[in-house]
């Protein structure tokens, strides 16, 4: 089974997590979420009975999440990752949306960690071995092209090879340098991204998740009702979020 991926020890004692730290950088307000659209919902047709608790009323036929619960959520969640950030884990970001894949890629290169936002590939925690082997693949041909491999091929075979790279980078460019399974996992959208959510339950890896209220929030470790489809509310949370991150590396 592979272990969970951890980076070296720092040799340096750090000091304490603080999320305080970063609530005063960027105080999270009732307004700033407001104004974001945090706390629009889903239609009630299409909302999940699990996610009664952090409703908290209904407006023209949508869902009005409670931002008092975001909130709550959010801190729990800020120092979980500030914690996990402190001790040298690692922490997947994890967003396949259309709409949202380019926030959640700028924010994991905003703390300098892993991400998939093109398309989760079944296996990626249960069956990672195989997924190591494309990895290795990606790097071994960038690899050669970098130290001047691709001289000795004819026009058409250096197209080719390029065309490779860059479908590789499309699904493991973003896990390029993942070892192993992270420790834990920070996933926009639930419902979209349920086979991301199932594999890592079974391994046991925990989530942290923006949960809209068409998702059912059973099984995710740290819930951050939030709207997971408008971009300034995605936008909002991840920051608050990796400002967590970075404050506690």
């Amino acid at each position: 089974m592979v272990e969970n991926a951890k980076n070296s020890v720092k040799s340096e004692e750090k000091p304490a997590f603080k999320k305080e730290e970063v609530l005063e950088k960027k105080a999270p307000s009732l307004l700033n979420f407001l104004k974001a659209g945090v706390h629009f919902g889903h239609h009630t047709s299409r909302w999940h009975p699990k996610m009664a608790k952090y409703i908290f009323a209904k407006r023209q036929g949508i869902h009005v999440i409670d931002l008092e619960k975001t909130q709550e959520g959010l801190d729990k969640a800020m120092d979980f990752l500030g914690k996990v950030a402190k001790e040298g884990k690692i922490i997947l970001f994890v967003g396949t949306k259309s709409q949202i894949k380019d926030i959640v890629k700028k924010y994991a290169e905003k703390c300098e960690m892993p991400y998939i936002v093109s398309r989760w590939l079944g296996g990626t925690f249960t069956n990672f071995t195989t997924i190591k082997k494309q990895i290795d693949k990606l790097k071994a041909i960038e690899k050669e092209k970098k130290e001047g491999g691709f001289d000795k091929y004819t026009k058409k075979e250096r197209s080719e090879k390029n065309k490779e790279i860059e479908k590789l980078n499309v699904f493991y460019g973003g896990i390029k340098d993942l070892p192993g399974l992270p420790d834990a996992v920070l996933i926009v959208d639930v419902k979209h991204e349920d086979i991301a959510v199932a594999e890592a339950q079974k391994k046991r890896v925990p989530i942290v998740a923006l949960v809209d209220t068409n998702s059912n929030p059973e099984g995710i470790d740290y819930i951050v009702p939030a709207n997971d489809d408008a971009v300034s509310s995605v936008d909002l949370v991840l920051g608050f979020l990796v400002d967590a991150i970075n404050t506690g590396k």
